[in-house]
């Protein structure tokens, strides 16, 4: 049983040395997260660059995957670097996680395109993924755990709170880069080069934060247990091999960390990517907009963090995964008709439904890049419509009906590959194309041409864009600061409580994991998952569904079993 301090704050006022190197590690653990949110944010191009090889939407989710594969490996980080933090100490674990980070971040910088060496590059490139987050996996929970150890008991979430600003600093920081450099080159140039200086510069960032790392002591918690002779022998069998901590290690999953992950990710990554793929905001614009929000929210992790030291940590975290399960589809609807107002409105008086017989359509996704969507109509016609991100519903026909589109009371029949082949299949392949782009515009739906795109020998390519002028950007930004105030307020407190749930011996080890399996698996894959979900179903909004269900089931088991830590004495 966790004993507790007295309600009353003591007088253990943080040194100025502590808080010194509070904030030395804050700052070093912002360059991890710029680094490892640099990927995110360049997904689109990097698909382009190193994914060249496989269909538009195959190329986006790939990218995604890859995006995810560094969080794929974040618990097998957590196990790995929790170890080593519990047995030889917090600081010197932090050194080698940054190395690696730093290191892989600049090498993608150099890496080739698959233009110019193949399936090598993709290959090269989710290596040094799975570097990335192998290295995070050990940061985290060593940044919260040397934080939290420095801080007075009743100052913890105020404390830690700083760490989780980190992440989206990060991202800020991050962002600012990429808008400036693109601003800088032009959008051709960074595309096609430009991208890779962000990456490259880190390398500076590397070497500052590898000193400020080095000026710090180890924290005064292990430094106490270590003289008596206290540390564990063997973290992981302690931490994980005892049902008294592991139901703490699942509980602190389900019950905490599973919906603060996939609120994080919705709110800050979800919400750019929908923006740009789904909405068709230029992504300059996009990453102005979410860094406003950013901006604006990002003193919330520290109130939020501040107000669990006074009524607790676990309502805040379980309020804000509520209001996420119940808000997230209205507020993206919301955010569709204040980005691309005339698309949203022409969705309303001329929805898209696709009439066909699902046993004949194929799933949207082409790992091997060979499938060419071309050998049945509803292929043909649902290709087109996502590659081109038109949302639309399924209308279900009975076997050997030729699959067609319609857009409001106009019907398009797409070619059926049955009756015809070889250059007369690739040219009703085209003509259908130009009539669902007449169709569209004539639709109200926003379309400009892409003349580059008459010489295919396939349906031509049309853009559907979000047209600046029309673009309500301070909704935009109004509906993403929400978003982000619950990211804070999911956020702010969890470090402190993770800390508090575990004893100082196996607390590096026994948070992180649970920590990086909740926002490594459950969020990490969100942006992947939900853009699968949405190519599969052709509707933008369905992909939503996976952040609304795992938030309530966390509130559901945090509800039930959550302790409340905010009172808990950690020196234990």
């Amino acid at each position: 049983m966790a004993t507790t301090y007295d309600s009353a704050p003591k007088h253990h006022e943080a040194t100025q040395s502590e808080k010194l190197v509070i904030t030395a590690s804050s700052l070093g653990t912002v360059f991890e997260w710029y680094d490892f949110y640099l990927y995110g944010l360049l997904a689109t191009i990097i698909s382009a660059q190193f994914f060249s090889g496989v269909n538009e939407t195959t190329g986006f989710i790939f990218a995604l995957a890859a995006f995810a594969a560094g969080f794929a490996v974040r618990p097998f980080g957590a196990l790995v670097f929790g170890r080593i933090g519990d047995l030889v100490g917090r600081k010197n674990t932090f050194l080698v996680t940054m190395g690696l980070m730093g290191l892989s971040t600049f090498v993608v910088g150099l890496l080739p395109s698959y233009a110019s060496i193949g399936v090598a590059a993709p290959i090269l490139l989710v290596i040094m993924r799975l570097v990335q987050g192998l290295a995070l996996g050990g940061e985290y929970g060593g940044a919260a755990t040397y934080v939290a150890e420095h801080a007075p008991n009743h100052k913890r979430g105020l404390y830690t709170s700083f760490i989780q600003t980190t992440a989206t600093f990060g991202l800020f920081a991050a962002l600012l880069v990429v808008i400036g450099v693109r601003t800088w080159l032009g959008e051709e140039a960074f595309k096609d080069w430009g991208w890779r200086i962000p990456f490259l510069v880190s390398i500076i960032l590397l070497m500052v934060s590898m000193w400020i790392r080095m000026q710090l002591a180890e924290s005064p918690v292990f430094q106490k247990m270590k003289d008596e002779g206290k540390t564990s022998k063997a973290p992981l069998s302690e931490a994980f091999g005892k049902w008294g901590n592991l139901k703490w290690v699942l509980v602190a999953l389900l019950g905490a960390v599973a919906g603060q992950a996939v609120v994080w990710y919705t709110g800050q990554f979800y919400a750019l990517f929908f923006l740009e793929k789904m909405m068709l905001v230029d992504g300059k614009t996009a990453n102005i907009l979410i860094a406003i929000a950013l901006a604006i929210g990002t003193p919330f992790f520290v109130f939020f963090g501040w107000l669990s030291d006074r009524i607790g940590r676990k309502y805040l975290i379980l309020g804000g995964c509520a209001l996420a399960a119940v808000t997230y589809i209205p507020a993206f609807h919301a955010l569709s008709e204040a980005a691309n107002p005339a698309m949203a409105r022409a969705a309303v008086n001329a929805p898209v439904t696709v009439t066909v017989n699902e046993e004949d359509c194929s799933f949207q996704f082409d790992p091997i890049g060979k499938n060419k969507f071309d050998t049945s109509s509803c292929d043909i016609a649902k290709s087109y419509l996502a590659k081109n991100a038109i949302s639309y519903s399924t209308v279900d026909a009975p076997a050997g009906t030729v699959a067609s589109v319609a857009i409001g009371d106009k019907v398009i029949a797409a070619p059926d590959p049955n009756a015809v082949t070889g250059e007369e299949k690739a040219a009703a392949i085209k003509a259908f194309g130009g009539q669902v782009i007449t169709t569209l515009r004539e639709a109200g739906y926003p379309v400009k041409d892409n003349p580059a795109a008459l010489n295919d020998d396939k349906a031509p390519k049309m853009v559907l864009f979000a047209d600046p002028a029309g673009i309500n950007k301070p909704m935009v930004v109004l509906i993403l600061t929400y978003l982000v105030l619950l990211v804070t307020m999911v956020y702010g407190p969890i470090a402190a409580m993770l800390v508090e749930l575990f004893p100082s011996k196996i607390r590096y080890t026994s948070m992180s994991l649970p920590y990086h399996i909740g926002n490594g698996w459950f969020g990490g894959f969100l942006p992947t998952t939900a853009f699968a979900m949405v190519a599969a179903t052709g509707d933008i909004y369905y992909g939503l569904w996976y952040p609304v269900l795992v938030a309530a089931l966390t509130v559901i088991v945090g509800l039930l079993f959550l302790p409340e830590t905010f009172k808990r004495n950690i020196d234990d």
